[in-house]
């Protein structure tokens, strides 16, 4: 587990992280239906299920097992968990809110003989854990028959974020109301 001054030093510079990486952020998503993307209450940012949209187009579709293979599952769960990511800038204001990630759960569309969840989900795992470190999420992952759009994966997050900027992003949300 990481210090408190380590996890904060992951915090102050997630957005430098991402550029370390190679990573960028998707345009965010826009909800599907009657609900909203993200929201947060005691220090946990909670956002809706995240599929693998590139440009407002689902970029993988299909099944687990069938005309999908696991790699596919990780690249549509690795993209899923980008648009996350770019969902909580958008509510947040600034990426240096988060803390880190709580929960993932990961929704995959499979075949009734897939057994592969784990290493699929690692797709999104993997992404978190190099963006906020070896500090650990839970997660929970299975299959379901299927998903919006057609869409492979779901992605859904639970997210601590600073209480003291919290309230900041709340201000700045309503400013550009």
């Amino acid at each position: 587990m990481l210090s408190p001054s380590a996890n904060k030093t992951l915090t102050d510079s997630l957005s430098s992280r991402l550029n370390e990486l190679g990573m960028i952020l998707p345009a965010p998503p826009t909800p599907l239906g009657a609900y909203v993307e993200s929201s947060d209450t005691g220090g946990l940012l909670f956002l809706s299920g995240m599929l693998p949209v590139v440009n407002g187009k689902l970029s993988i579709s299909g099944r687990l097992g069938a005309n999908l293979s696991v790699e596919q599952g990780q690249e549509a769960a690795r993209i899923a968990s980008l648009n996350a990511l770019a969902a909580a800038k958008q509510h947040l204001g600034d990426l240096g809110c988060l803390k880190k990630l709580i929960k993932l759960t990961v929704l995959m569309v499979t075949t009734e003989q897939f057994i592969e969840h784990a290493p699929a989900a690692d797709g999104a795992s993997n992404l978190f854990v190099r963006i906020f470190g070896r500090d650990g999420h839970t997660r929970l992952v299975y299959g379901v028959q299927s998903l919006p759009l057609g869409a492979p994966v779901a992605v859904d997050t639970i997210f601590e974020i600073q209480p003291a900027r919290q309230s900041d992003a709340k201000s700045h949300k309503r400013k550009e109301l």
